[in-house]
């Protein structure tokens, strides 16, 4: 069961926003076998998202993470965590209930960023993106981060609070208030859903 965060943080969240669908994108953010257990709470209103996104004809992109060669390009995080995780795995993997079909990216990432050498600015640009939905884990790591860089690259994000999940409460709660803050539009799944039904 996930929580309504959205009263959690009210006192930063004071923008108000909606995403406009023939400009939109949803980024499914990590949702790997790996990270199958921090995945499995917010997996119900990740499918709905995505649902409700390929009906209205919204553009979903997923991304993986991973790394053909830590020694090569594990960086600072292979020193960070200490183990990584590989190209071509089991753990690699998307989850099986994501079934991306034919037609929708899955943009392979080895950094926080899903812009940081992926292409994947330059992909939504070249079909008119300019609104941003991300989902997906870690909240505090990739989410966070991915938000931040398309902030900066001047797209609207905007943030869907029980869409995304990381180790702790206290860690996810920390990045809805700084993103409300300075960088997205914290939205629930619902209201999203339904805003893009219309």
């Amino acid at each position: 069961m996930v929580e309504n965060y959205l009263g959690k943080i009210n006192d930063y969240n004071i923008r108000q926003a909606m995403p406009t669908p023939d400009k939109t994108a949803l980024l499914v953010v990590d949702m790997q076998r790996y990270f199958k257990e921090l995945s499995e709470p917010i997996l119900k209103n990740v499918l709905s998202l995505i649902e409700t996104c390929r009906k209205k004809g919204v553009r979903t992109i997923f991304t993986r993470h991973g790394h053909p060669d830590p020694v090569k390009d594990g960086g600072m995080l292979s020193q960070w965590w200490g183990e990584l995780i590989i190209c071509g795995t089991n753990e690699w993997e998307l989850m099986d209930e994501l079934n991306p079909a034919e037609t929708e990216s899955i943009i392979d990432k080895n950094r926080y960023s899903a812009f940081f050498n992926t292409g994947l600015d330059e992909q939504l640009r070249g079909v008119g993106v300019g609104d941003l939905i991300i989902s997906g884990v870690m909240t505090n790591c990739c989410c966070e981060t991915t938000a931040r860089d398309a902030f900066v690259r001047d797209y609207r994000v905007f943030f869907v609070s029980d869409a995304t999940a990381t180790v702790d409460e206290e860690l996810h709660l920390a990045s809805l208030k700084n993103l409300a803050y300075g960088f997205a539009y914290i939205v629930d799944t619902k209201n999203l859903c339904q805003q893009l039904g219309k």
